[in-house]
């Protein structure tokens, strides 16, 4: 697989667009091309997907470990293969660059090209650019500049030819009509724009335009790729919840699920109930903005809450798990969990955790650890116990989180089973052992 990684000095920096604009103008070259956003994060890896019409994957060496990581690639089966790097190239784990665009650029043997705004610069932005090739096993070897004019990039590109070893593949002009809007977890997803097509095709007409595809797709490397992990199918079905509401999924997670059991979705937007199943897996998403629509769909949360209290298998994660509460700000929910998710203006949790189970359950046995993830604007009050113990990844910062009912588990974290395949086999087994009863 020929695979480049997109990178940026820091967030903020049009990395995701001009990204998108690369793949889709890749593909209208002809090149078969799968996509992969570093990190955990969601929303870019959806916008991903759609710019390459493909299931798009994340990478990320705390949450999959390195086996984990070559693994993913491996689920992939395109020639080609984009990676958009998380926030700055060396932004890592704390104040640390592990885990980091770079760490696993140069993990996986894969050069960079830097995605450069000038903000009210001109040759300051020389040694900066060169600073960030040349530090350390830095992978970085060429340079397109963002949100500039012709004449700005011309400047640029003599003095970057001048002063470095770079390829200047190009540039992309402000395109305010190609502009994608945030909300508080990050951009708004992009099954909520409707004119995303036109908009990523937009960028992608300005690549072909002003950018060096073929200098570009010289630079990816040709990385050798293990096997796809073998994993044991089972008489399981399994019901995952996808809309607006609830779309945060590691596509690892639903590529071993769909190996390992029959997969069906739903919506718990829309639909009457859950379909028939033994596993239900609600992800995370933005069911505080849908609450009233979840909400009034009294007759989908009756069936969820009587298939917990019959024993059905639940695994609800961040905005999952706060739609199986009582309550999202006062707006009545699942309430398999007595507690009320409220919202709040900044953060609760941010950054990778390390988990360890304070009881035999479900997902395993006392005294195992998982590696995982929080991001939320939200807190929960419940007093029942806690199933995990969990610290900071490179902080100091303890909490208990997880929660228990009968057969359904629900809690902030995100979990990539990738890099947890132990704990993944473990609600497989306890679901297949209930039915063996």
């Amino acid at each position: 697989m020929k695979t480049i990684l997109i990178t940026a000095p820091g967030s903020g920096s049009g990395k995701t667009t001009v990204t998108l604009g690369i793949i889709r103008a890749l593909m209208n070259s002809g090149l078969d091309v799968c996509s992969y956003k570093t990190g955990p994060d969601y929303i870019d890896r959806a916008f991903l997907e759609k710019a390459s019409r493909k299931c798009a994957g994340n990478l990320d060496m705390h949450l999959q470990g390195k086996k984990g990581m070559y693994w993913s690639l491996a689920m992939a089966s395109s020639e080609y293969c984009v990676i958009e790097g998380a926030m700055g190239y060396f932004d890592g784990i704390g104040n640390t660059y592990e885990n980091s665009s770079y760490d696993i650029a140069r993990t996986l043997g894969i050069d960079s090209v830097l995605i450069y705004s000038p903000r009210g610069e001109m040759f300051s932005a020389i040694p900066k650019i060169k600073g960030m090739a040349e530090f350390g096993a830095s992978g970085i070897k060429g340079v397109i500049f963002n949100n500039i004019t012709e004449k700005h990039y011309n400047m640029l590109k003599a003095a970057i030819e001048q002063h470095t070893s770079l390829k200047v593949l190009g540039y992309i002009p402000k395109l305010e009509k190609a502009e994608f809007k945030s909300r508080h977890l990050g951009l708004v997803q992009s099954i909520e724009i409707e004119d995303i097509e036109e908009k990523i095709d937009r960028v992608a007409e300005e690549v072909l335009k002003n950018v060096d595809i073929h200098e570009l797709t010289k630079l990816m490397k040709d990385i050798e790729l293990p096997e796809v992990p073998k994993v044991r199918k089972r008489n399981i079905r399994t019901a995952i919840a996808w809309d607006s509401a609830f779309s945060f999924y590691y596509a690892e997670n639903i590529r071993l699920l769909e190996m390992a059991c029959q997969v069906v979705y739903f919506s718990p937007l829309k639909d009457k109930a859950i379909p028939e199943c033994d596993l239900l897996y609600l992800g995370g998403g933005y069911p505080e903005v849908f609450k009233e629509a979840l909400t009034g769909n009294q007759s989908m949360r009756s069936s969820i809450k009587e298939y917990s209290e019959k024993g059905g298998y639940i695994y609800a994660e961040c905005g999952g798990f706060m739609y199986l509460n009582s309550l999202i700000d006062s707006s009545p929910m699942v309430g398999i969990f007595n507690g009320e998710s409220r919202m709040s203006k900044g953060l609760q949790r941010f950054g990778y955790i390390d988990m360890e189970l304070l009881e035999d359950c479900m997902l395993g046995s006392k005294g195992d650890r998982i590696t995982a993830h929080e991001f939320h604007k939200s807190t929960t009050g419940i007093t029942d116990k806690p199933v995990f113990s969990i610290s900071k990844t490179m902080g100091d910062a303890k909490w208990q989180c997880g929660y228990i009912y009968k057969n359904a588990y629900g809690g902030y974290p995100h979990v990539n089973f990738l890099g947890n395949i132990k704990m993944f086999d473990n609600i497989l087994d306890s679901i297949e052992g209930s039915k063996k009863q």
